[in-house]
C-alpha cells in the first residue's frame, strides 16, 4: 500500500473518532458549557465550576455537556434554613430523588439537557450527581445578598 494513502486513511480515522468530543474536551472554568448558554457545565465526573457564586433571586442553569446521564441533587440536610429543595426530576426531597435514581434512573439529565433553579435564600447549597458522587462529582452554589 502506498505510504501516503495509509497515513491519510489513519489520520482521517483518528479525526473521525474524535468528532463530537471537542465540546467535552474544551470545557474550562472560563467556558463551562463549551460556548453554550449556561452557568455550570458537566463533564464525565465533575461540575464546572465546582463552586458557583450567585446572588439572591438569581436563576442558575446547569447543562449536561457530557455523554453520560447526570443528576443535580441538593444535599437536603445542608441547605440554608428556609431554602427550597432542588433536584432534577422535581423531587420534593433527597430521599425521593435517590430512590427514583436507583429505581429507574429518575431525575436523569441527558446529554445537552438543561436544568435551572432560582435561589431565594442566601447561603451555601451543596449538591451532588447521584451516579457519579463516588467519583467526586459534587458542587456548591454560594448565594449572597
Amino acid at each position: 500500500m502506498n505510504r501516503r494513502v495509509l497515513l491519510a486513511a489513519l489520520g482521517t480515522g483518528a479525526a473521525s473518532g474524535l468528532a463530537g468530543c471537542s465540546s467535552v474536551l474544551s470545557l474550562s472554568e472560563d467556558d463551562p458549557c463549551g460556548g453554550d448558554e449556561c452557568d455550570i457545565g458537566m463533564t464525565r465526573n465533575e461540575f464546572l465550576p465546582e463552586t458557583y457564586e450567585a446572588t439572591v433571586g438569581e436563576t442558575v442553569v446547569w447543562k449536561n455537556t457530557s455523554g453520560a446521564d447526570h443528576t443535580i441533587t441538593a444535599l437536603e440536610s445542608s441547605l440554608p434554613d428556609g431554602a427550597e429543595y432542588f433536584a432534577t426530576g422535581g423531587f420534593e426531597d433527597e430521599e425521593t430523588a435517590r430512590i427514583a435514581w436507583e429505581g429507574n434512573r429518575g431525575g436523569r439529565l441527558g446529554t445537552r439537557e438543561t436544568y435551572e433553579h432560582t435561589f431565594d435564600v442566601p447561603g451555601t447549597y451543596p449538591y451532588i450527581c447521584i451516579p457519579h458522587v463516588g467519583g467526586g462529582m459534587v458542587g456548591e452554589i454560594v448565594v449572597t445578598e
